[in-house]
């Protein structure tokens, strides 16, 4: 007797892994019939990951988008799922247990009915809460593990932590091969391993078809027991995506497993409705090369989903860095030259930095940590000279504990910037927040929803539904819209407005400024929320207030040898990122290696060292204010 295999259209991640927006509600809705018609699923991808924030940065209610999309498929018997980030819910940065239990609560009433939970780190301990929660919503609590390939990560390993998923309560165990790199043969090896010890659970296998071994690790993870294989489909299939349905279909056909067959009128209904949407608007936010697959991404081990930020940040860097080379006639790079270095640089610090699986947000971390070595060290200076706030919230275990241990020369500067390591529950770094939120909708006369839905988004994405009720939002995609189009069509010069990312910016949002008067003293204030959904934040913290338009203190008499400390990259400037701490002043006296003031760049804090000592004659750069790369912040005598 064959044995039967079933199928999953990841629809959500298809969109998110080729761009950053996703169809509006009612284009979903006119695609969900012929999914269904299709029939050859019996699971479909609807909502989480960065769905819910999507809908808020075009203006959308998630709420309604939800519960919209997923009513066809619940109508129809299909299992709909939702991908979340265990301690990070369905943003980038940590959320507290009442809002997380919330969310789970709200999305099994929304009609979503298995939620896959997966740490950034593999953290037992963070995933925890996500499966009690899930089934005491009523939800099947899946168990992803985020798979990688290093020594550290091998077959017993992924074995063992299904294991200790199962005895949390995982009911199902994902294998999420994010970034494509799994060895086919590992990946049946760990599926058989699974299925060896746990004969009734049942095994999803998820890959991304980047550097090409998708389609392998689908059959070898086939024949060893797994019982779903996630797939996409045309037009977003391949890429930074996943393997095809067709092809992928025909494979098990031939290996002899029993399969549903494919309906291929409604096959191509949902293929020319893909396209629709993509020529509708999608495809302005659908960057060239994440419609092709790469294979160099095999040795640095980063997904390909990130591909599009990442040559964003190296065509954004390279401008920078370039500048300085010709300044100091020196030969400039091109991009390719760049990317070789980034990607010789991933391999290189990825074990000194404790192997963490390149997942989001911790793919991000790292590779803002490589490219800010690759730039530092073409100036001639020390690696690990730039690195950010976020990644050293990783790299202290306020995400939870590392695979592996901290190369020498990172202890050595977390020692020296006196950096305290974090060992306990990262969850109970998190205070609950619902009451909170619950005073502020109050306050605004705004409505919790069904099932406190909205109270749960305006905790989760604090900001972004700031933004979905006043308008802000609309406005401000429809205008960026308006500019891809006019730009991409010749008709305007004007340059593109870069809509927020589906990304965290670090500090949670971008940070905003107010100016207040306390007893008639003006002081500068700068005010973070715990919110955002993309690349980026460990810390929650704020920027401590830094007094303005007051008498500035006398410049001290320097020595005759002023010299400037310079940004050594481009983005918002801070003199301080939490209300403890004391900002530099006019006076100081400051020791080379002294962190002096933070930029915020590449959606993440980094903290800028003093490349020389002695006293501060004058703070030049302004806190909040944008600074480019070489402009002085002080200068010394």
């Amino acid at each position: 007797m064959k044995r039967e295999l079933k199928f999953c259209l990841v629809y959500r991640d298809m969109w998110q892994s080729s761009g950053k927006y996703t169809p509006r509600v009612d284009q979903l809705l006119k695609v969900a019939d012929p999914i269904i018609k299709m029939g050859c699923f019996s699971r479909v991808e609807t909502n989480g990951g960065g769905f819910e924030q999507i809908n808020l940065l075009y203006g959308e209610n998630p709420n309604q988008a939800v519960r919209q999309w997923t009513q066809p498929f619940n109508d129809a018997g299909i299992q709909t799922q939702m991908l979340e980030r265990g301690l990070n819910g369905i943003r980038m940065s940590p959320v507290p247990a009442d809002v997380r239990r919330l969310m789970f609560k709200v999305k099994k009433k929304q009609g979503t009915d298995i939620s896959r939970s997966f740490d950034g780190l593999n953290n037992p301990q963070n995933l925890a809460n996500s499966f009690a929660f899930a089934r005491e919503a009523g939800m099947i609590a899946q168990g992803a593990l985020s798979l990688t390939y290093s020594p550290l990560h091998t077959v017993d390993y992924y074995i063992n932590l299904a294991d200790q998923y199962i005895d949390l309560g995982a009911q199902e165990i994902c294998i999420k091969d994010m970034a494509g790199i799994g060895r086919p043969v590992s990946i049946g090896k760990i599926v058989k391993g699974i299925r060896d010890r746990h004969p009734d659970i049942l095994i999803q296998y998820h890959g991304h078809s980047t550097p090409g071994l998708s389609v392998a690790s689908s059959l070898e993870a086939a024949r060893a027991g797994a019982d779903i294989i996630d797939v996409g489909m045309e037009p977003l299939s391949w890429g930074t995506g996943h393997a095809d349905l067709l092809t992928i279909h025909a494979m098990f056909k031939d290996a002899g497993f029993s399969i549903p067959d494919v309906d291929t009128r409604a096959y191509m209904e949902v293929r020319s409705l893909t396209q629709s949407f993509i020529d509708d608007f999608l495809g302005y936010y659908i960057n060239p090369r994440n419609r092709f697959m790469n294979s160099l991404l095999i040795e640095p081990g980063l997904p390909g989903g990130m591909m599009g930020s990442l040559m964003a940040d190296l065509e954004n860097n390279l401008k920078s860095l370039n500048k300085w080379l010709k300044k100091n006639n020196k030969t400039e790079l091109t991009q390719e030259d760049l990317l070789i270095k980034l990607f010789d640089e991933v391999k290189f610090i990825w074990p000194k930095m404790g192997y963490p699986p390149l997942v989001t947000p911790f793919s991000q971390y790292v590779k803002n940590a490589a490219l800010m070595n690759v730039i530092q060290m073409e100036k001639g200076r020390e690696r690990w000279s730039m690195l950010d706030e976020n990644t050293w919230g990783m790299l202290t275990g306020n995400s939870g504990q590392l695979l592996g241990p901290l190369g020498e020369e990172l202890m050595a500067i977390a020692k020296k910037q006196k950096r305290e390591f974090y060992t306990g529950n990262p969850q109970d770094l998190y205070q609950d927040e619902l009451e909170l939120f619950a005073e502020n909708m109050d306050k605004r006369g705004w409505d919790y929803g069904e099932d406190d839905e909205e109270l749960m988004e305006y905790a989760m994405h604090p900001t972004q539904y700031e933004d979905y009720k006043s308008g802000k939002a609309k406005e401000r995609f429809l205008k960026d819209l308006e500019e891809r189009k006019a730009k991409k069509e010749g008709e305007s010069s004007a340059a593109v407005i870069p809509v927020p990312s589906t990304a965290t910016p670090a500090v949670n949002l971008q940070p905003k400024n107010l100016t207040i008067d306390v007893d008639g003293e003006s002081f500068n204030v700068t005010v973070s929320y715990n919110d955002g959904d993309g690349q980026a934040v460990v810390n929650n913290t704020t920027a401590a207030p830094v007094p303005v338009n007051q008498t500035p203190a006398p410049k001290p008499k320097s020595n005759g040898n002023v010299q400037e400390i310079t940004a050594p990259l481009e983005g918002k400037f801070f003199l301080t990122r939490e209300s403890s701490e004391i900002p530099i002043k006019v006076g100081d006296t400051i020791t080379a290696g002294d962190t002096i003031a933070y930029i915020e760049s590449m959606k993440v804090i980094n903290a800028i060292s003093a490349d020389k000592s002695g006293k501060i004659v004058e703070i030049v750069a302004r806190h909040g204010e944008e600074i480019e790369e070489d402009d002085v912040i002080l200068t010394i005598g």
